[in-house]
């Protein structure tokens, strides 16, 4: 009987083997009986929100006429903006900042000297936002006008923002899903097979963009403020199960 233990324990082992190793080639060929595509949701559309800043600069050797000077310079543009049909919820002016100049000195040889106090730089933002996009973009164009007035206004390039941001996503994450699907029905339905329900999704980066422009998408989301019309775009990719 002690000789029959031992082939009876490696016949057992054995079979033991077999099963684990069948189990484990089923299981290898159920898990990779899928297919994974790329779907793709993009659409252009119009900012509905201007964000429009500007600066303001006295240079003036007596700070408190420099000061001064500076406050009536800002009074003016409020005027110019609310005669303009802007409100006054609209804009948004910051503290005066104050920078004191100093002028270098050189002596005969051309070394430096030291420096000489020359004055004050004076200097204020204002911000305007709103949904307004035409009449903001009009009166930035427009403003220098008031260079005329002697007023040292520095006028900068409007930004523009899309306020339906989550909505718009929503939509582009479901037509990117539905282009994936319909990828996927269409390579499984012509390799004669059929296609399963999804077992796997990735989201891919949200991007904002140039619709006319050569601008490259950013690994970490592109969100393009500088032109009006823009297009936003997103990818899923999709594992779904074979039948």
């Amino acid at each position: 009987m002690k000789d029959l233990w031992k082939p009876l324990i490696i016949g057992c082992a054995i079979v033991i083997s077999m099963v684990v190793l069948a189990s484990a080639i089923t299981y290898y060929g159920k898990s990779h009986d899928t297919v994974s595509v790329t779907g793709l949701g993009e659409t252009t559309f119009t900012s509905d929100m201007i964000v429009w800043k500007g600066n303001l600069t006295v240079e003036n050797y007596d700070k408190l006429t420099g000061y001064q000077q500076i406050e009536k310079n800002q009074k003016k543009v409020a005027q110019y903006l609310k005669e303009n049909g802007v409100s006054d919820d609209e804009v948004t002016f910051s503290f005066i900042s104050t920078d004191k100049l100093f002028t270098s000195l050189y002596n005969d040889n051309g070394n430096y000297a030291g420096s000489r106090f020359a004055g004050y730089r004076f200097g204020q933002t204002f911000t305007v936002q709103s949904y307004n996009v035409d009449k903001i973009e009009r009166i930035s164009r427009e403003i220098s006008s008031l260079i005329s007035q002697n007023i040292d206004i520095d006028s900068y390039t409007p930004d523009y923002y899309y306020t339906k941001l989550d909505d718009l996503k929503l939509e582009l994450i479901e037509k990117a899903s539905k282009d994936a699907y319909a990828r996927a029905k269409n390579i499984v339905n012509n390799a004669g097979g059929k296609l399963g329900k999804a077992c796997n999704a990735r989201l891919g980066v949200f991007q904002i963009t140039d619709p006319t422009g050569d601008e490259d998408y950013s690994y970490g989301g592109s969100f393009n403020t500088s032109s009006k019309e823009k297009k936003a775009r997103i990818t899923v990719r999709m594992e779904y199960k074979l039948k």
